[in-house]
């Protein structure tokens, strides 16, 4: 048994119990920000503490079948009392297990609603192409899993494609699955545009955000700088008769944001927020992080947009992950949406550099 995750178990419990207690107070609704913010944890803490209830009911019946052993008369009666302990201490294995995975290993954001960011890199007219195909295979995955999505921000290019997209994924887990696509993707093919038959490499750069709800991230509106001006289509021609786009400068750390895929000025204003939120949320993470030690390497490249991550080959036909050596064949089905090996690889290398820094801490 192990007393680490007994004890965790004990006390998250403990917190879930105080939480339902908390938010059957008819109070609570009178003051919005807490109750969000109480909501949040209880929904996040729910699955956990029912897996914990389940571990602290599997050792009480391993426990009472284990006092029961001595006072059975016949070999039958101690032969059931002995299957008894035995299956549940089995559960107490697993539910061990369990519980560690969702309460101590589980990266914190896992369950949250994901932002993604696809930005065109080195390539010009063929790495916007790519980044718009990127788009598409992340709403394409998104749709496989249930997901909602839509576009917050976009900015098109002429050739097609974008220069720069930004997308909302909702859905449980959603920043799990999507977490490991941050990073440079590089696409090797002969461009339409291409005379000579030559192959050309172009890149495109993802970044992964968890969004950020408003009681994590406050902003004060003094820091803040608001433009608003006409939205704009590829070339720079205008597609709107009136100052609907928006344009947020975050001052304290020059941060900026612009939205004009929404008809309205308030919209546009809200969706550049969240695109704000979460940028800061990333950004605090970091350097948490960077002050506790090196960032955390579970996180495979979730934060160095630098980083070669993935290369899309077309003449070979191969589409090939350079953090976990996955290679796969079929370029169609993965554009279509099915990335689900490159994430089970990913989360399954995340899981291991997890456990390898842990037994390095206890080892030091």
């Amino acid at each position: 048994m192990d007393d680490q995750v007994v004890k965790l178990a004990e006390e998250t419990l403990a917190r879930y119990q105080a939480l339902n207690e908390e938010l059957a107070d008819p109070n609570i609704y009178s003051d919005g920000r807490r109750y969000a913010e109480v909501a949040r944890e209880h929904a996040r803490l729910k699955r956990g503490a029912g897996m914990c209830q389940e571990l602290l009911d599997a050792i009480q019946e391993g426990r009472e079948a284990r006092e029961l052993l001595p006072t059975a008369e016949t070999a039958e009666e101690r032969e059931f009392y002995e299957a008894e302990a035995q299956e549940a201490e089995r559960r107490v294995a697993e539910l061990t297990e369990k519980v560690r995975a969702e309460l101590i290993d589980r990266d914190p954001n896992d369950g949250k609603d994901v932002i993604l960011e696809i930005r065109a890199g080195a390539g010009g007219d063929e790495a916007a192409i790519f980044a718009g195909e990127l788009q598409e295979m992340y709403v394409r995955y998104a749709d496989r899993l249930g997901f909602k999505h839509r576009t917050l921000s976009s900015s098109p290019a002429e050739a097609g494609g974008f220069k720069e997209v930004v997308v909302e994924v909702e859905g449980d887990g959603a920043y799990s699955v999507y977490k490991h696509e941050g990073g440079t993707h590089r696409v090797q093919r002969v461009p339409k545009t291409e005379s000579q038959g030559r192959i050309h490499t172009s890149t495109a750069t993802v970044a992964v955000l968890p969004e950020a709800e408003e009681v994590e991230v406050q902003v004060s509106q003094n820091d803040l700088e608001v433009d608003v001006y006409r939205s704009s289509g590829p070339g720079g021609q205008s597609v709107n008769t009136t100052d609907s786009a928006v344009r947020i400068t975050h001052k304290p750390t020059g941060l900026v944001v612009t939205c004009q895929n929404e008809k309205s000025q308030l919209q546009n204003k809200e969706q550049a927020m969240r695109i704000l939120r979460s940028r800061l949320l990333e950004r605090e993470v970091q350097e948490q992080q960077e002050k506790e030690g090196a960032l955390r390497q579970a996180q495979v490249g979730s934060g160095d947009r630098s980083a070669k991550v993935r290369t899309y080959n077309f003449p070979q036909g191969r589409i090939t992950d350079h953090r976990v050596g996955v290679t796969s064949h079929n370029l169609e089905a993965t554009f279509g949406g099915d990335l689900g090996d490159f994430t089970q690889a990913l989360a399954a290398k995340e899981r291991a550099d997890k456990l390898a820094a842990d037994a390095d801490g206890a080892g030091g």
